[in-house]
């Protein structure tokens, strides 16, 4: 569901809206690597969350 996702691709956790904004750092099958403004770098595990992309104007 995350397959899509490539390093420097904006995103929010709809499972924890507050760390904020993230960029992907990486994606390596199904972990998902994030820097979340809020929260710092998180490990997510993509079989279980589907992250939302974040499209800045």
């Amino acid at each position: 569901m995350n397959e899509f996702l490539e390093p420097g691709m904006l995103v929010r956790n709809p499972k924890a809206p507050e760390w904020g904004v993230g960029q992907v750092q990486s994606r390596i099958g199904d972990k998902i690597t994030v820097n979340f403004r809020e929260a710092g770098k998180q490990v997510i595990d993509g079989r279980f969350i589907a992250l939302t992309l974040v499209i800045e104007d």
